[in-house]
């Protein structure tokens, strides 16, 4: 892609590649700690709810400093706290006094951090890119992501048989210092031209409807992927063969559905009408969701799986692209930090209402919800015009 011949973002996305890389890690090995322990079954619920509840009040508060101070500064000062407290899970297992409440506390640093690259990274992009590479620029993160979800997780499996889960938390930390190095090597200054003292612009982000309807429809999908999280080991272990090996190739048909998706959307323009365009793909990534009623077909269960990631890619990066133009840049920190929390706090929503359906085996209920939830979204989407770009942002 012509815009890995910007110098700047070329460093900053390599860098926040590879610490995807090492987050991708960081669940798996703190999760095999926990199981070591006594009562590690019952702790890992503790695990989880330490490693993303506290990501919804990290998020609010990262937005202002993101918009304060020089993003290269943030980035670098997170990816070295969190280096920090990664270490101190091989650096105290290395002399054997590592206390059973670590790995939490690790967890929940983690979390707690976890908005600021998720949203410092793109409010990077539209001062290291043109604007023409907007697409292209998102796409490249988006591929991130998904290589991650594919590699992170079975790297740090085959790892943790050779140097333990701490040693896995060794690299996971080292991977947090390579992306404070890409970002201290960025040269030009992420600071926005002229800064917004007052949180007063922010609410006028609320008058934009683009905004709002993307930002809903968004909210609505991640519902259906928060079900589809819990659908995915359900379908593993009651309605397809195989087991946790099932499991493992249902996750990374969807993350290489991303893959692809995102590798195609990088490459095309939307300009006439991003909504429209985002709908034409949001709708039939809802019908996807049907596909889970294919049991015991693994291939079409996959199928599925790999449809939604497909389509899902694509509505991320045109949503992100049309973002970028209608906010201001000095709000672009706070902006894509509360968007980013809002659309992430959902997951769980989803979660806790696949559950009892689940439980009582009604699964075709579960998979009609779930596309009902990911779809009407996008037939709204349909009845809203762009507008002028960042008119209502500005103004």
């Amino acid at each position: 892609m012509s815009v890995l011949r910007a110098g700047d973002f070329r460093r900053l996305w390599l860098g926040s590649t590879v610490s995807l890389i090492g987050d991708g890690m960081t669940f798996v090995a703190l999760s095999w700690l926990v199981l070591a322990q006594t009562d590690g079954v019952s702790r890992l619920g503790l695990l989880g709810v330490c490693y993303t509840v506290p990501v919804v009040l990290g998020g609010l508060a990262v937005g202002p400093l993101l918009d304060r101070f020089d993003k290269r500064a943030v980035l670098i000062a997170d990816s070295l706290v969190r280096a920090v407290a990664v270490a101190t899970i091989p650096l105290t297992a290395a002399v054997g006094m590592m206390p059973d409440w670590l790995p939490f506390g690790v967890a929940a640093i983690y979390g707690l951090l976890k908005m600021v690259p998720l949203a410092g990274f793109p409010a990077a992009i539209p001062a290291l890119v043109r604007e023409t590479d907007l697409n292209a620029a998102n796409a490249l993160e988006s591929l991130s992501f998904s290589l991650a979800s594919m590699i992170g997780p079975v790297l740090a499996g085959v790892l943790i048989s050779w140097i333990g889960p701490a040693g896995v938390l060794a690299v996971d930390a080292a991977s947090f210092l390579v992306f404070a190095l890409t970002a201290a090597l960025v040269r030009r200054p992420l600071r926005p031209a002229r800064q917004a003292a007052a949180p007063a612009p922010l609410r006028r982000l609320g008058r934009d409807r683009v905004i709002i309807v993307t930002t809903v429809a968004f909210m609505a999908f991640n519902i259906a992927e928060g079900m589809l999280l819990i659908t995915a080991p359900w379908l593993a272990k009651h309605e397809l063969p195989g087991g946790a090996g099932t499991l493992g190739a249902l996750l990374a048909s969807t993350a290489a559905g991303e893959f692809v998706g995102a590798a195609i959307a990088g490459n095309m323009r939307t300009e006439r009408s991003p909504l429209r365009a985002i709908a034409m793909v949001q709708i039939p990534a809802a019908c996807a969701y049907l596909l889970l009623l294919a049991t015991p077909s693994q291939i079409a269960v996959g199928a599925g799986f790999f449809l939604v990631g497909l389509l899902s890619a694509p509505m991320t990066i045109w949503a992100q692209s049309l973002r970028m133009q209608r906010i201001p840049a000095e709000l672009h920190g706070r902006a894509f930090a509360l968007l980013r929390t809002l659309m992430q706090g959902t997951l769980p929503l989803g979660s806790a209402l696949a559950t009892p359906m689940l439980v009582h085996g009604q699964l075709a209920l579960a998979a009609t919800v779930m596309t009902l939830i990911a779809g009407l979204p996008g037939l709204a989407l349909l009845t809203v015009r762009d507008g002028s770009r960042a008119s209502s942002a500005q103004t």
